[in-house]
């Protein structure tokens, strides 16, 4: 929420605006008094990192009357205001448009009583509502994620993480009980993060006699050799008519059933605290400054909207038309409407409901498939592989192929490092990072005979890379041989999973969420120790090759001062501007600066020539000191948006090769030599697509290992308007922003 609230009132200060905070949310805005102040720039300085909210949230009983609703418009109409910003749930939403609809009689009202003069209610005849949805729940139906969701994802997944080891230890059952009475988007996604043995959520109660079944299968896992079972359990879970399925529950049954030794964990509260995560950050920026736009073109027929997130684009709806849609969940699942609720949910709920079911439980296959593929990983390790290279294995199992991994990438496919894997041979691997299966950068054409060779050998008629710019290159090699080799007339995919971001064909490479993640945590903790010593900039250089994705993306998650790319190139002239707002900056309470660099952005403008640059400009008034991240970034555990992320492409991939393979089959042998049968699958803005590496190639920069187009370039106006108020629109206008300003400020496409 902090996030959000900086955004909006700097892109407010931005436009010219006045800006007030209202303290105490609704209970604030009917008391009025202190509780609503006008902000400055430095108001909402160093608040992103922190969590729950500066300006206060607090339930109003004296706001659902129509008495508090007059106090209320009372206190705004006091500071002229009529543009008001709403972050909360569907309630506080549904609040603030009555409010909207009653603001005319209202104002009339308070004329009447003499408290407010007929000009001023003219002058204040229209209140303009945005919402933006704070709930860690993912409950509101309209936008595909909510402030804070993933925020609270971090804190289960660092739980289960914990648990995990001494469940391991002590050959233990755990029932974790997360939150969501009404949705259970939190258990869903923690449960196919984590692959949880079972998972309860209220949108799909379990048929009954599940308890039977939930025990067999529990055992039936502990006999394969498992130490562990995990059980998720949302706090709204019922059974099929309805009546509450508790954690304490469960863990008898567990208990009597099986004699396993098992405990119970309720995270409660936990869920909603801690540091924000850096998906959470930027989402918070791109909405709360969209939410700004939304009220400055409003009109009188514009209806109460709120701004939600579309794939990656923020994108703003009919208010009450999503609160709606939320109250038909609700509604379904109290008749018992329980496939309907799943899909009132979404698309995406659905998705990893059926995911989940497909993974979490070993299923034969109906009949062996004649097809065997093989799956490396390629390039640098990057968070998600692991989880990739699982839910490839055993959807594949499930649809009866063969399934080989390769050790270290194409070299080890061509010293015929193979192996048939099993389901049970990828259990545990969700939550590693790294790669299992071992990575290397080495391209087929410098071992391209013994790659074919193994090909033939291993009679591989499916190949899957998973990795970064060189899994991609290298397929596009495989592909450019088949005229010499036929047995590279296969089907291949490419799942790009690289920290840098820097693959044709998506718009998210597997690892980059958990390297922002990282970046960004080191930075939190590098400002940290800037606020004690005071006057003092940080020079941090990230990984990336030439993609300026993660400077850019850590750059907006921890509100740096500057954020050096290739892809936005800067002169000297800039970087000399950079010197003199942090020189302004240092004479404010805000005495600290935080300058990012990507490691390739400029041949001649290093970190230690900028290191240099700026303690010699900044020498009396700051000191400089340099951090170079390096290969942290590349480390840890994955980011439950990695492991979700991870799993759906793995099985997508899988999925869309059994197609092709089937297409291609002829005579008892695969024939793939079309440009359609070798492609890299992504998330492009909502959808996932395959491309062909054949069609990528035209659009690709094989020098600087860069796409030719890059959608976050989008995201560049919006670190800078919110790091330096003194920047004019116009300049960016002018220069070489202008394509991008004016994509961003348009109403369909959004930050």
């Amino acid at each position: 929420m902090n996030a959000a609230v900086r955004a909006v009132t700097r892109m407010g200060i931005y436009v010219g605006a006045k800006v007030f905070l209202i303290y105490e949310g609704y209970e604030g805005l009917v008391e009025g008094g202190d509780n609503i102040k006008q902000a400055n720039w430095l108001s909402v300085s160093n608040i992103i990192q922190l969590g729950g909210t500066v300006i206060g949230s607090a339930r109003c009983k004296a706001f659902t009357t129509r008495a508090g609703r007059l106090r209320a418009a009372r206190n705004l109409v006091e500071h002229s205001i009529t543009n008001l910003c709403v972050i909360g749930g569907d309630g506080s939403l549904t609040g603030a448009d009555i409010f909207r609809s009653e603001w005319a009689g209202l104002l009339e009202e308070l004329v009447q009583d003499g408290q407010i003069s007929e000009e001023v209610a003219r002058k204040n005849c229209r209140l303009n509502i945005v919402g933006l949805v704070g709930s860690i729940d993912n409950d509101f139906c309209g936008t595909d994620m909510t402030i804070g969701t993933d925020s609270a994802l971090h804190r289960i997944m660092e739980v289960i993480d914990a648990i995990t080891t001494t469940a391991q230890s002590h050959q233990r059952t755990f029932v974790l009980e997360v939150m969501g009475r009404h949705c259970g988007y939190l258990a869903l996604v923690s449960g196919l993060a984590s692959g949880a043995d079972w998972l309860f959520i209220p949108e799909s109660p379990p048929e009954d006699g599940w308890e039977d079944l939930m025990c067999e299968r529990l055992g039936e896992t502990r006999s394969r050799g498992s130490r562990l079972n995990i059980i998720i359990i949302a706090e709204g879970a019922i059974d099929r008519s309805g009546k509450p399925i508790s954690s304490n529950y469960v863990k008898d049954l567990v208990v009597q059933r099986l004699g396993f030794d098992t405990r119970v964990t309720v995270l409660g509260h936990v869920q909603r605290g801690g540091t924000p995560s850096a998906f959470d950050r930027v989402l918070s920026s791109k909405m709360g400054m969209e939410a700004v736009m939304a009220l400055l073109e409003a009109t009188p027929d514009t209806p109460a909207c709120v701004v939600s997130l579309s794939g990656n684009q923020s994108v703003r709806l009919p208010l009450m038309e999503c609160v709606q849609v939320t109250k038909d969940v609700q509604k379904a699942m109290d008749e018992k409407r329980f496939e309907e609720a799943i899909q009132l949910r979404g698309r995406s709920f659905e998705n990893n409901w059926n995911i989940y079911k497909l993974l979490a439980h070993q299923k034969p296959a109906q009949e062996k498939s004649p097809f065997s593929m093989a799956i490396l990983n390629v390039g640098a390790p990057a968070a998600g592989m692991n989880a990739a290279v699982r839910s490839a294995v055993r959807i594949g199992i499930c649809q009866g192929h063969t399934i080989y991994v390769v050790s270290d990438g194409f070299e080890g496919l061509a010293k015929g490092q193979v192996r048939e894997v099993g389901w049970h041979d990828v259990a545990g691997w969700l939550g590693r990072g790294g790669s299992m299966l071992g990575t290397k950068r080495t391209l087929p054409k410098t071992c391209m005979e013994k790659i074919v060779e193994n090909v033939r050998k291993f009679n591989i008629q499916g190949l899957l890379v998973i990795g970064g710019f060189e899994a991609y290159e290298g397929v596009l090699q495989l592909v450019e041989a088949r005229g010499q080799y036929e047995e590279l007339c296969i089907v291949m995919c490419v799942i790009p999973a690289t920290i840098s971001n820097n693959v044709p064909g998506t718009d998210f490479s597997l690892g980059s969420d958990t390297a922002v993640n990282a970046a960004m945590e080191s930075c939190d903790r590098i400002k940290q120790s800037a606020s004690g010593t005071k006057r003092r900039v940080f020079i941090v250089e990230t990984m990336g090759g030439y993609c300026g994705y993660l400077s850019t993306v850590t750059g907006i998650a921890v509100g740096a001062d500057a954020a050096y790319v290739y892809e936005d190139p800067f002169t000297i002239h800039d970087l000399k501007a950079n010197v003199e707002h942090l020189t302004d900056k240092m004479k404010t309470d805000i005495q600290r600066g935080l300058v990012l660099r990507n490691e390739k952005c400029h041949e001649h403008y290093t970190t230690e020539f900028l290191y240099n640059l700026y303690s010699s400009e900044g020498k009396g008034i700051f000191d400089c000191r340099i951090n170079v991240l390096g290969h942290l970034q590349q480390g840890g555990a994955p980011t439950p948006f990695d492991r979700n992320y991870g799993t759906k492409l793995g099985v997508k991939a899988v999925l869309w090769m059994s197609e092709k393979l089937q297409q291609v089959y002829s005579k008892g042998r695969v024939f793939a030599n079309s440009g359609d049968t070798a492609c890299v699958i992504g998330l492009r803005k909502k959808v996932v697509a395959f491309s062909p590496v054949t069609e990528l190639k035209k659009v690709t920069d094989f020098e600087h290992r860069l796409p030719q187009e890059q959608w976050w370039l989008n995201l560049r106006l919006m670190l800078k308007m919110l790091a330096n108020y003194q920047i004019s629109l116009t300049e960016y206008i002018s220069g070489q922003m202008e394509h991008v300003t004016r994509r961003t400020l348009s109403i369909e496409k959004g930050f």
